[in-house]
């Protein structure tokens, strides 16, 4: 009999085994957050200490990026082990002290897993290297032979997502399959030794208390390599690849996979969730998100979308209807550790928030020449807007650090700082994710402003002294305590994960959420009459009986 099925679920909210349908997430990007040993990068002890500034936020849970041993190749992206921390980051006995924390506030933890790929640090990657070709360790990853009459060339003209071949060539002259960076060489997921190995994994730190996992790019585990592999022409004459024939994206064999993980996961009482970064075609993405697989899937139709009604109707509306028809919650995303911050996307006239400039398999938004054209006011606004308007939203809202305080993307970061693989690999044409990664203000003034006393591991602007927490928590009217006042109400109108919409102008969105609860945005640049009814919060100041352009309201 399984942990779930051995009792009825009790009444406390952290033992709900369907928390996750409306949860408020944010995510962590740790080395960014605070950093309490004063190295420069932050740290899980850093974390614990600012757990009641979670608390007071009103967040449900926390996202951690990874805080696993890494060269930091890719961010942490690229794991060693994947069952230890950082030595830079803390110990497990400072991961236990911080999910302690967070369960003692009521905050669950859901955890990144990275299974496509480990570092080339791994002690499997180590372990092939040392071991001749076609060895049970080589096994474990995907090595071939290079093609040309001496093996010279690649066995294909597969491009990294990161930029430059996807294949790297190894002293004996074999060549091991890499879809992102050299040092994160692909995992084979027809290898049984793979699939135990994070089957262990994932129990690991379920046992430990983990409430979730966040599962990175969840869509490309599965690959088909039967020779003559595609040519990248041939790959991208298929398009959109809708079929499930792509050889290693959104291939169908994959949610095998991911039905092992939820028998796994369903044997813990409540059951642990886990969410799908899956950059796949709307039409594909429910069975990823399937209560028989992972539960949900990320939609970053929002992210992607210009700040416009009909757009945001759309989007709303079709991904209401997808997760009804799966059994999942649908997910709400404007920023996370992979693209340009949505207060500054929103200021860009010229390139507005439709301007994800995509990678194969992940669909960035870059950050390069960004800062001339923007309007910073423009974009605080509209964010705060859109951002009303998602947490209004039937499903579960993820937040990325820093967004509360309404920081912008930071773009003047200095090539010689950079450390993003997609700037170096594609010689500075990408300037990469470094400017949605640089470490949060805490205090207005003192060493990394407040982040840790020595200093931070990406430069910090000027700029972030004004929107330091020190200095938001005194401001009735900041972006942090705006945040602050949504949450708390959002806990409190959590209701049926349903929406009607309401007869409105065409730049008006305007929905009721059962009981009574309104939410109305003016995309448009006049200001429009409010609905009848009582103000409960909004995210800029009203104009007497009038939504003034770019604001949410919400009424009761």
């Amino acid at each position: 009999m399984t942990a779930s099925a051995q009792q009825p679920f009790p009444a406390d909210p952290m033992r709900d085994p369907h928390w996750w349908r409306q949860a408020a997430v944010y995510q962590i990007y740790p080395r960014s957050f605070s950093d309490a040993n004063g190295d420069g990068l932050g740290d899980l002890p850093g974390i614990t200490a600012k757990v009641p500034y979670l608390a007071q936020l009103g967040v449900d849970a926390v996202w951690l990026s990874p805080f696993y041993p890494s060269a930091l190749a890719d961010g942490g992206y690229d794991v060693d082990d994947y069952r230890a921390v950082d030595p830079r980051l803390g110990s497990l006995d400072d991961f236990d002290d911080m999910a302690a924390a967070l369960h003692s506030a009521g905050i669950k933890l859901i955890v990144d897993i990275v299974p496509n790929h480990s570092s080339n640090r791994h002690a499997w990657f180590r372990e092939a290297l040392a071991s001749p070709k076609g060895s049970a360790a080589r096994s474990r990853y995907i090595f071939r032979d290079g093609t040309g009459p001496d093996g010279s060339l690649p066995p294909s003209d597969w491009q990294s997502v990161f930029g430059g071949g996807a294949w790297e060539r190894v002293p004996d002259g074999q060549w091991y399959l890499h879809l992102f960076a050299p040092e994160q060489p692909d995992f084979n997921w027809e290898n049984p030794e793979v699939r135990a190995e994070f089957l262990t994994t994932l129990r690991f730190w379920s046992d430990r208390g983990v409430d979730g996992f966040r599962i990175d790019v969840a869509h490309a585990l599965a690959k088909d390599l039967t020779e003559p592999l595609a040519t990248s022409a041939e790959l991208a004459a298929e398009g959109e690849g809708l079929d499930g024939a792509h050889p290693f994206w959104d291939r169908d064999e994959v949610h095998g996979i991911y039905a092992e993980w939820r028998e796994l996961f369903n044997e813990y009482n409540p059951p642990r969730t886990a969410v799908a970064e899956a950059w796949v075609h709307a039409s594909r993405r429910g069975r990823y998100a399937s209560p028989e697989g992972l539960g949900q899937a990320f939609n970053f139709d929002l992210l992607q979308a210009d700040f416009d009604a009909v757009r945001f109707r759309e989007i709303i509306t079709a991904n209401l209807e997808q997760a009804a028809a799966t059994g999942a919650s649908s997910t709400w995303v404007l920023s996370n550790h992979d693209v340009v911050r949505h207060a500054t996307r929103y200021g860009l006239p010229s390139a507005p928030a439709g301007s994800a400039k995509g990678q194969d398999g992940k669909g960035w938004v870059f950050s390069g020449g960004t800062e001339p054209d923007l309007d910073r006011g423009l974009g605080l606004r509209r964010a705060r807007a859109a951002t009303m308007l998602m947490l209004a939203l039937p499903g579960s809202a993820y937040l990325y650090q820093g967004e509360e305080l309404g920081l912008h993307e930071v773009a003047a970061i200095p090539d010689a700082d950079r450390q993003d693989p997609t700037f170096h690999r594609n010689a500075g044409v990408d300037k990469g994710r470094d400017g949605c990664r640089v470490p949060l203000p805490w205090t207005a003034d003192g060493p990394s402003f407040g982040f840790g006393t020595g200093g931070a591991h990406l430069p910090q602007p000027d700029e972030f002294a004004s929107t330091a927490v020190s200095e938001q928590e005194q401001d009735g009217s900041s972006t942090l305590n705006f945040y602050r006042r949504a949450l708390e109400l959002r806990g409190k109108q959590q209701t049926a994960e349903e929406l009607e919409w309401l007869e409105s102008p065409a730049a008006v969105l305007h929905f009721r959420r059962p009981g009574g609860w309104q939410s109305i945005t003016n995309f448009g640049a006049e200001a429009v009459e409010l609905p009848e009814g009582t103000v409960l919060h909004s995210s800029a100041g009203l104009d007497g009986g009038l939504l003034p352009p770019d604001t949410t309201a919400w009424l009761a």
